[in-house]
């Protein structure tokens, strides 16, 4: 089996961020962690050839991008293709995602891709590749590519993947069955109203629900906080928050500052051009108008801390500890109020 592997600049060697603007290049055989899945397929499959592309550059021009990437592939005339893995990161995901619908769609041959289950790649593209779970981070890529391994060579032995091995694709298929479907829907409703357990043909999706709070009564007299997934720092990123998937948050002291200047404020965030937020911090984070409006009167006191963290890629898992971590340190100041920014 002949394999074309999609890559994005970071695993093929060419740099990070600072090169994610990297048009689309072909190079012979396997590079970075195709090296070690062209490892786990030996006597089974080959790479016969790796693309490359910036992250940015293929999400910025979509259709360039996904035609450039088709006609270098096909190039090759693979068996499959495999994206990846791109764990959490959403752009490195949206990416593979779209080489698989445009794979799939033009040349009729399976993609084998891998993800962490947040990624936006997933949902958007999962119906187009074999997706198989991986975890947060690269740090997973030791177990990432054996599982993507063993999913290529079902493949490659003309057999369907084993349910559990990869992600849901949202495909309906039909299936015939004795009996019909009123029938069964009547029989799980009478199970569920007995209180006896039973199993959907057809799940729903879980969506937390969050109650907001009641408004504040007197903003005259509040103390408010301002919280950020905009990524704003001290300059310099003290405490090393990522640019993406970030693994923590920062709590930083304001004091009697009025004002986010290019000297002493940054952005960590590496979703968006940090261009105008490095230049003026309040743009993400509006502490001077803040300042304005506790000197009018219009609310009673802004808190002596604002908090940070980096949106882009970060899982909600954590995402939600950040939140109650932050929401349990703000009770302890009896802050009665949160405006959250973002980009």
């Amino acid at each position: 089996m002949r394999i074309v592997h999609y890559i994005n600049q970071f695993f093929g060697g060419i740099g990070g961020e600072e090169k994610a603007d990297v048009r689309p290049e072909l190079r012979p055989g396997p590079v970075g962690p195709g090296q070690a899945l062209n490892a786990a397929l030996a006597g089974t499959a080959e790479i016969v050839a790796t693309v490359i592309c910036g992250d940015s550059w293929f999400n910025e021009n979509l259709e360039e991008a996904k035609q450039t990437v088709l006609d270098l592939i096909r190039q090759h005339e693979p068996d499959l293709v495999i994206a990846g893995p791109a764990f959490n990161a959403g752009r490195y995901g949206m990416a593979c995602g779209a080489v698989a619908e445009v794979v799939s769609k033009n040349l009729k041959i399976p993609v084998v891709t891998g993800m962490y289950p947040e990624n936006p790649g997933v949902e958007v593209y999962r119906r187009y590749a074999w997706v198989v779970e991986t975890g947060n981070s690269a740090a997973s890529m030791r177990t990432a590519v054996p599982a993507m391994a063993a999913l290529v060579k079902r493949l490659a032995a003309g057999l369907e993947p084993e349910p559990g091995t990869y992600l849901e694709r949202g495909l309906r298929v039909n299936e015939f069955v004795a009996e019909r479907g009123s029938a069964r829907a009547v029989a799980m409703l009478v199970q569920k109203l007995k209180g006896e357990p039973y199993t959907t043909e057809y799940p729903m999706p879980s969506f937390d629900r969050v109650p907001p709070n009641p408004p504040v009564k007197d903003l005259s007299k509040a103390k408010i906080a301002l919280v950020t997934s905009g990524g704003i720092v001290p300059k310099g990123n003290p405490d090393h928050i990522e640019s993406s998937s970030a693994s923590k948050f920062g709590k930083y002291y304001l004091g009697d500052t009025n004002d986010l200047t290019a000297e002493t404020h940054q952005t960590a965030h590496g979703g968006y051009d940090p261009t105008y937020a490095n230049a003026d911090a309040d743009r993400v984070l509006p502490v001077d108008v803040m300042r304005e409006l506790e000197r009018e009167g219009v609310i009673g006191k802004l808190h002596d801390y604002w908090y940070a963290t980096v949106g882009n890629g970060t899982s909600v898992a954590n995402a939600r500890a950040y939140a109650q971590a932050i929401a349990e340190d703000l009770r302890k100041y009896e802050v009665d109020a949160v405006i959250l920014t973002s980009t």
